[in-house]
């Protein structure tokens, strides 16, 4: 009886893995399509978290202008690189603005985040290419959202997701937050992740 319960569970298991591999599939694809943002306070106080959002809505917007027309996320990470003299300075000018004077640096790079569940949309674990602000020390709490398409604005979400993603990733995005695959696809990013510094 031990036997056929230890097969059951192998072949429950099994079974598992192999309806998760298009999931992971479509997770992998996403990290192709998407250009995260990630913005780091200096601190944890009311008032840098309160000047990390400020920050975020000045580059948010500043980049959204920057991606009107543009024809994917290999064309917005050319974009960013480009303009990225121009992101810092946008950020540093909003910081002077609200009477801090922490120096900020913006990088591009290929960064892992977590699973990320938002109102409307998840965003999987993995390794993506993305904007990076760190103000001051960059000890605080940090801020993370989809840059490209434009996400990171509410009411444009759906419909910017349904014109950039295929099916596959809006399927992903658009999933129960409760779906187990989505700890499957951070467990395997985080196995890779280890590998990947070694």
């Amino acid at each position: 009886m031990k036997k056929y319960i230890s097969i059951l569970v192998v072949s429950i298991l099994c079974s598992a893995m192999l309806l998760t591999i298009p999931f992971f599939d479509s997770c992998a694809d996403l990290s192709e399509d998407v250009l995260r943002v990630h913005i780091i306070a200096d601190s944890d106080s009311a008032a840098d978290q309160s000047l990390k959002l400020c920050v975020r809505d000045r580059v948010v917007s500043e980049c959204s202008a920057y991606y009107e027309g543009c024809s994917g996320k290999a064309e917005a990470l050319m974009i960013t690189k480009e303009r990225l003299p121009e992101i810092e300075t946008a950020a540093a000018d909003e910081i002077r603005r609200h009477g801090f004077s922490y120096p900020v640096r913006a990088e591009v790079g290929e960064m892992y985040f977590n699973t990320r569940y938002y109102d409307d949309f998840t965003m999987p674990a993995g390794w993506y290419d993305s904007l990076r602000l760190t103000i001051g020390r960059g000890e605080g709490r940090n801020w993370w959202c989809v840059l490209y398409p434009t996400l990171c604005v509410g009411a444009a979400c759906d419909s910017k997701m349904r014109d950039q993603l295929d099916s596959g990733e809006y399927r992903v995005v658009t999933a129960d937050k409760l779906d187990y695959r989505f700890k499957a696809v951070e467990i395997f990013e985080d196995i890779a992740g280890w590998f990947k510094k070694k």
